[in-house]
């Protein structure tokens, strides 16, 4: 059975948020950029391995495939580029940037038939409104925080309101040049309750 990987750029108060909002409530777009380095994007490589497929949610899948596709060659970029990207879409026939597949109607059915395929092990980055429900139904075996040192105040966080209480066992830490904080969690299961 293939691994659900969760990684995410996220500020200390837990804002995972990185483009600008429509409506204009989010002001700032890119504040991941400052922090970026060579040394920190080979860390980041390393995390994401050589080959995996991508679980995307649609506002991510959009996003994503507005630039990557037209990226120039890195080791992102073609990894990215040639990862099967299973989408959470009602219009799946409108999806483009391949290859891709629909999950289908029912969110959980489909990511453990994802998982249950031959393939290499699957990486969801973005996509916040996917996570809740992934972690409710036990369908996410790791999380990466790459942990910016900033506060946003404000922005679409990691873990939403009514997220299911869930116990992460730390794995490692690793530290870029400009401060990030590499989290590396296994996903062990409910909290218990005590007392």
């Amino acid at each position: 059975m293939r691994k659900l990987k969760l990684i995410e750029h996220i500020s200390l108060d837990g804002v995972i948020q990185a483009g600008s909002d429509k409506d204009g409530g989010f002001p700032y777009g890119d504040w991941t950029a400052p922090y970026r380095t060579p040394a920190g994007l080979a860390m980041v490589l390393a995390e994401y391995g050589e080959r995996y497929d991508l679980l995307l949610g649609r506002r991510t899948y959009d996003l994503w495939s507005v630039f990557w596709p037209k990226a120039p060659s890195s080791p992102m970029a073609d990894r990215l580029n040639a990862a099967a990207k299973y989408v959470v879409t009602h219009r799946p026939e409108s999806l483009e940037w391949g290859p891709f597949e629909g999950v289908g109607p029912d969110l959980v059915e489909g990511v453990r038939a994802i998982k249950a395929k031959d393939g290499p092990d699957l990486i969801l980055s973005g996509s916040s409104t996917l996570t809740s429900t992934l972690l409710e139904h036990g369908l996410a075996d790791e999380a990466l925080l790459l942990v910016y040192p900033v506060l946003m105040g404000a922005g679409k966080r990691f873990f939403a309101e009514g997220t299911p209480a869930r116990t992460l066992v730390f794995q490692s830490t690793k530290t870029s040049p400009t401060g990030i904080l590499l989290n590396s969690y296994k996903v062990a299961g409910p909290l218990p309750k005590l007392g």
